[in-house]
């Protein structure tokens, strides 16, 4: 977040009429001197003296006790969540920033008649006509859904809502064949629920058993919204259906297993395995391309097939229609987007509120243009400097790491050598992508935003499928320049970094190197790991799912992973309710390996030198400081509840104190046996 700082310097003038006697001389007139040389303004950190905001530490909490309440204690407990947000943190802070400069750009073409950005914009902003509409712009497609006479129609019907971004009974998407890299294939996964997880239809938990309700009650809400009579027995026949899918779903632990999701299988393959669902005419209708698919959960789409296929056709009917609705509720008039979000925004996350209009304008535009969005962003906030010292940071931590394996004392020389080959195959890309894609088939009106929607959804669709049967797009970005996040692809052995995220408290040229190495130097190290990580390590050089480990590396390897599991296992964020290890395994060895590798290319860049002591902290210190402060983060009871049932990420202070297995957090903070957060040595999980 950038501060501005005003200073009002103030002159004070005497006015009044001064008298001098005739007889005496004026005094003589001075030439003036050179103006005397100001000494340069030293830049400043934006946080603190160093980088870090001490303020928001509390030093009456031991950093051994709770290293996340010592380092942001102070920041937790002054800090509200705004009331349009489900959490708040580093990440919302620069988010926000974000958004408001993206909207100076957007607005600035939404002047402009004839741009693209701008009747995108205006269209979204153009409440009045939205309103005035009503829900006209998407009966066309209601009443097609309506107008199903028979289930022979209904797979076709799922394509093309698929194509227009409805969620049907199975997700889709593009991707490269994990065991043949250089192909492209479809993707299939399970679907066809309206709740984020197969928990919130089959658990006893009073909370989950309140939201069902509530997910009634919104189902009953949209369907009298949409007109249609006996709403309350529709939605939960609906409701009834899904807990039936439900059962059928996998765990989200094991729907993050690269092995056990690898499923091959032809079109006739898919129709034996999941009879009472017509796959030939739902991939007829989206590509001739398509003769073969990926499918994650095998079991699952012969269950969802089967209730499917003993639903009645009224059931699955309204299912996709209050599905349309939810999808589109958000370019539908307020009655219908204020439901939408009275269900996945306050009862799913807490969230009070929505965000103001001008955000979700922001969003919507970037979404439909993203690469023209890109292009203007890049050229007005991401200066070359700052590439440049990612870049070097890059290369140093993936140094960093190639020592890491070097010294690892369970792994063979065989299996080192190849993941030497792994780390040399390694492609970072930094700020934004090499190219833009043109976007000039995309049709935008200003006056209609729902259109603008739907047509922005097949575009898309469109170019994803015609991925399919070509080479593979190695210069393509999963986000844009403006997204506060990072990612790891193992299909193109890629670690990729936004522009947006290169700022504080993240990354600041005016920082001390500490806690950049412990900000973004551990996120770039994280992203890194991931490509070693419990499923990252099952991919080679070439992005190519194949076992290149030993049995023995393999054996080690897994009895250290057994270990952190058992760790995380125990945190307890809301009770009753644990982490879950095997589902945030990834996230947690990605968080520890990075953490690692960041220190380690830390302590290579000092050149052999002791790092200053700044205000009383050394550089150990700064540099887990720096890591604590990107993981300043609070968010509401239902949102966490969410995030520990569905995420593969731990909540913010269970990764700031990851640090309990890394021995040299121990000196830095003076951390003793008897505190809360102390590990004896023999009990540090150390991986990579």
């Amino acid at each position: 977040m950038y501060r501005l700082i005003v200073v009002l310097a103030a002159s004070t003038a005497l006015a009044g009429c001064v008298t001098r006697p005739a007889d005496v001389p004026p005094p003589p007139v001075e030439e003036p001197g050179p103006p005397a040389a100001e000494a340069p303004a030293v830049p400043k950190p934006e946080y603190g003296s160093y980088g870090f905001d001490a303020a928001g530490m509390n030093t009456s909490v031991k950093a051994g006790d709770d290293f996340f309440g010592y380092a942001s204690g102070t920041w937790d407990q002054t800090t509200q969540i705004p009331s349009d947000k489900a959490r708040y943190g580093m990440f919302n802070v620069l988010d926000d920033l974000s958004k408001t400069r993206t909207r100076g750009i957007i607005e600035e073409q939404a002047k402009d008649p004839n741009s693209k950005i701008g009747a995108a914009y205006n269209s979204f902003m153009n409440e009045g006509a939205i309103e005035a509409k009503g829900l006209a712009p998407l009966e066309p497609w209601l009443n097609e859904i309506r107008a199903i006479k028979g289930k022979s129609s209904l797979s076709g019907l799922y394509a093309k809502a698929d194509q227009i971004g409805i969620s049907g009974p199975f997700r889709m998407f593009v991707g490269q064949d994990d065991k043949a890299p250089e192909n492209y294939i479809l993707n299939l996964l399970q679907g066809g629920l309206g709740m984020p997880d197969r928990d919130y239809y089959l658990s006893t938990d009073p909370k989950l058993v309140d939201t069902r309700a509530k997910y009634l009650t919104h189902l009953t809400n949209v369907l009298t919204l949409a007109g249609e009579a006996n709403a309350a027995a529709r939605a939960k026949a609906i409701l009834d259906l899904e807990t039936k899918i439900a059962k059928a779903h996998w765990t989200r632990a094991d729907s993050r297993d690269a092995d056990k999701t690898y499923n091959k299988f032809t079109i006739a393959q898919l129709k034996r395995r999941a009879p009472g669902f017509d796959f030939s005419g739902f991939f007829g209708a989206i590509s001739p391309k398509i003769a073969e698919v990926l499918v994650a959960q095998p079991s699952a789409f012969t269950g969802e097939a089967a209730a499917i296929a003993k639903a009645p056709l009224s059931v699955l009917k309204d299912q996709l229609l209050v599905r349309s609705i939810d999808s589109y509720a958000p370019y539908l008039p307020k009655k219908f987007d204020d439901e939408r979000f009275s269900f996945a925004g306050t009862a799913l996350s807490g969230i009070p509120e929505q965000e103001p209009r001008w955000k979700r304008a922001v969003n919507f535009t970037t979404a439909a243009l993203g690469d023209d969005v890109s292009q203007l962003y890049v050229a007005k906030y991401f200066p070359p400097e700052t590439k440049a010292a990612a870049d070097k940071m890059v290369k140093n931590i993936i140094s960093a790491m190639g020592r890491r394996i070097d010294a690892l004392e369970w792994m063979s020389p065989e299996t080192k050598a190849k993941a030497h080959q792994k780390l040399a195959a390694f492609t970072p890309k930094i700020g934004y992508a090499s190219q833009w894609r043109d976007m000039g088939g995309l049709s935008i009106d200003a006056n209609d935003l729902l259109g603008n929607a739907m047509r922005s959804k097949q575009f898309e669709n469109a170019y994803e499928i015609g991925k399919l049967g070509g080479p593979i797009r190695r210069w393509e970005w999963g986000m844009t320049p403006m997204t506060i996040n990072a990612y790891a692809n193992s299909g193109l052995v890629e670690i990729v970094f936004p522009a947006a995220i290169l700022q504080p408290p993240f990354f600041d040229p005016n920082a001390d190197p500490a806690v950049n190495y412990g900000g973004i130097g551990a996120v770039i190290g994280h992203e890194l790991s991931h490509h070693f990580d419990d499923q990252g390590a099952k991919y080679d050089s070439t992005g190519k799912l194949i076992d290149w480990w030993t049995p023995s590396d393999s054996k080690a390897f897994k009895s250290r992973l057994d270990k952190y599991e058992q760790q995380v296992n125990a945190y307890e964020p809301l009770p009753g309710l644990h982490v879950n290890g095997k589902l945030t395994m990834g996230e947690n060895v990605a968080d520890l390996a990075g953490l690692t590798v960041a220190h380690d290319a830390y302590l290579a860049s000092l050149g052999g030198k002791e790092p200053p002591v700044i205000d009383g902290t050394t550089g150990d210190q700064r540099f887990y400081l720096g890591w604590a402060q990107v993981w300043r983060c609070k968010q509401r009871e239902p949102a966490l509840r969410q995030q520990l049932l569905t995420d593969p990420h731990s909540p913010c202070p269970v990764r700031t104190n990851v640090v309990r297995n890394l021995d040299p957090w121990y000196p830095a903070f003076n951390v003793q046996q008897g505190q809360k957060l102390y590990l004896a040595p023999a009990d540090r999980v150390r991986i990579w």
